[in-house]
């Protein structure tokens, strides 16, 4: 009797969904986290300054020690410091990376990236870094100020202003260096498309926040290395 019972029991318990929709909805979710962890609003002034380097005629001006060095203090200024404050700010909160993207709550992230970006461009400018290669870091600094300030009431996608800037600045350096970013910004824009895509998959966005935040991305880059 009691075996019976059990089997009833157990006949009755929810299995678990094996549904296919399911797990491909698992899995999209997974890309669009990895999306978003891998193009981090962070990467523009390391990218635009890689392919200033290394993808114009600046390449055969300066040796790769200098190049070594400044792609050094930019990864370290712009990317790695702010990642670990900002991470350590989380974990010290216990919230995890959906609770900090919260509008009112990412105001400090905000803030600690701005420091950094001042940083780093106070050292690049002791250096004496050229400013057509330092206007990277400014135009970066600029987007991160106004997607700051835009944040307070409304909650912009930086993520997509940090791809609107690498097309924004692509196409001002085209501009200047006079060569045809076509491929280029092919390119940037089908990224733009999937980093978009993923924010909003995450639900961390709607469209016209994304779409407002490459616009603005792009329009702040192009302006400042014109």
């Amino acid at each position: 009797m009691e075996t019976q019972t059990a089997h009833n029991t157990l006949r009755h318990l929810p299995r678990p969904s094996h549904h296919p929709k399911t797990a491909a909805r698992r899995g999209m979710l997974l890309f669009a986290r990895a999306v978003s962890v891998v193009f981090t609003p962070f990467y523009l002034p390391i990218v635009g300054m890689t392919a200033l380097l290394f993808l114009s005629y600046v390449n055969q001006i300066f040796p790769w020690q200098y190049k070594a060095l400044v792609l050094t203090i930019v990864y370290f200024f712009t990317i790695l410091l702010p990642s670990l404050c900002i991470r350590y700010y989380r974990k010290m909160l216990g919230w995890t990376r959906m609770e900090i993207g919260q509008k009112e709550r990412r105001m400090v992230p905000y803030t600690i990236s701005i420091v950094c970006y001042f940083m780093c461009f106070y050292l690049m400018n002791n250096l004496r870094i050229p400013h057509f290669m330092s206007s990277i870091l400014v135009a970066s600094l600029a987007i991160q100020i106004c997607c700051a300030v835009v944040n307070v009431w409304w909650k912009i996608s930086t993520h997509s202003a940090a791809i609107g800037g690498v097309a924004g600045a692509l196409a001002a350096y085209a501009e200047k260096f006079n060569f045809n970013p076509l491929w280029w910004l092919c390119l940037v824009i089908l990224l733009a498309g999937l980093v978009g895509t993923s924010r909003m998959m995450l639900r961390q966005h709607s469209l016209a926040q994304v779409v407002t935040g490459f616009l603005l991305g792009a329009a702040i880059a192009f302006f400042i290395i014109r």
